[in-house]
This record gives C-alpha cells, sequence and structure tokens, in this order.
C-alpha cells in the first residue's frame, strides 16, 4: 500500500505520517517499506490516468502528482514509499493517535483474511466442483442429443426401385406410376 492509502486509514496527513515514518526507519528493513522509482511512479500513474499538471484537492494533498523542480502545481514533491503487509502494520505501532490504533486492528484482520482467502481456496474449489458436474451434465445431454440425431443425419438408404424395359428374365416390367 501506498503512504498516502496509509495515512489516510490511520486519520492523519500523508506528511504527518512519512515525518513519523521517518523518525522510525530502523524498525522498516526494505522487505517492510521502500520509496518507488520515478519509472515506478510514472507508471502508477498511468495506471490512475492522471494528468502531471492536476493539482490535488485541498483535502487531499498527496493525490497530486510531484512535480518538477520550477513547477508548483500542488501535491506531492517527493515519491511515495510503499509498504508491505508487513511494512502497514509496523507504522501503527509508530503512529499514537487513537485512529492509528483503532485502524491498525482492522488492518491486521484484513490482510489475515486476505491471507486465509489465498491460502484456502476452497470457496475456488467448490466453484470448479459446481462447474466440472455441470460440464458433465452438459457432455451427458449433448451425447443423448447426438445419438438421437445422428439416424437423422444419415442419407437416406436407397429403395430397390423396378426396373424399366426387358429383363434376361425375359419379362417385360412396366413402370408404374
Amino acid at each position: 500500500m501506498l503512504d498516502a492509502d496509509l495515512a489516510r486509514i490511520y486519520g492523519v496527513a500523508t506528511k504527518r505520517f512519512n515525518e513519523a515514518f521517518k523518525r522510525n526507519l530502523r524498525r522498516f528493513p526494505d522487505d517492510f517499506a521502500f520509496q518507488l522509482t520515478p519509472a515506478e511512479f510514472a507508471n502508477l500513474r498511468s495506471q490512475f490516468a492522471t494528468s502531471s499538471l492536476d493539482t490535488a484537492e485541498p483535502s487531499q494533498p498527496e493525490a497530486a502528482a510531484v512535480e518538477p523542480a520550477g513547477q508548483v502545481h500542488g501535491g506531492r514533491r517527493h515519491l511515495p514509499w510503499a509498504f508491505s503487509e508487513h511494512g502497514a502494520l509496523m507504522v501503527a505501532n509508530v503512529l499514537r493517535s487513537g485512529r492509528a490504533i483503532e485502524m491498525s486492528v482492522f488492518v491486521v484482520r484484513a490482510f489475515v483474511h486476505l491471507r486465509r482467502e489465498v491460502l484456502e481456496p476452497r470457496a475456488l474449489l467448490k466453484r470448479l466442483t459446481e462447474i466440472d458436474e455441470t460440464l458433465i451434465q452438459h457432455d451427458t445431454a449433448l451425447g443423448d442429443v447426438y445419438r438421437k440425431l445422428s439416424p437423422l443425419l444419415q442419407p437416406a438408404p436407397e429403395t430397390p426401385r423396378r426396373r424399366i424395359g426387358f429383363h434376361p428374365d425375359g419379362r417385360a416390367r412396366i413402370a408404374e406410376s
């Protein structure tokens, strides 16, 4: 999660969030938090389809882009920090607001739920079983339809016709109309 997203969850300004984070950098190894590169941030911004000249809403200064030197458009002045699951939980220990404590419990539960859903794919297995059973039923029904229709698809057998004219047995036949 990005610093601005976590700040919003914990109910603090992104600037204050990052100040608390930077005061406690020793608690955040590289697998807990890392700063996005300019290329990563540009790619992220292209995913959100934001303009580099967008100005931020007054209530959300972190929503705007990192501006090049000399341009003043509001918004971010530094590249965002990204936090792993463990980093998001560690930030809750660094922040001291009541909301941060409340939301840290929420974040822990959210990650536990997410891990459970990913590691225990019971719902997915149940759905795949239902699909498999449906396919077996459809295969059986299609087989029955094919067996019933296949005689209709065969050319009709030729019925023997009475020949007109003289035959080797010496009898003349006349075609019936």
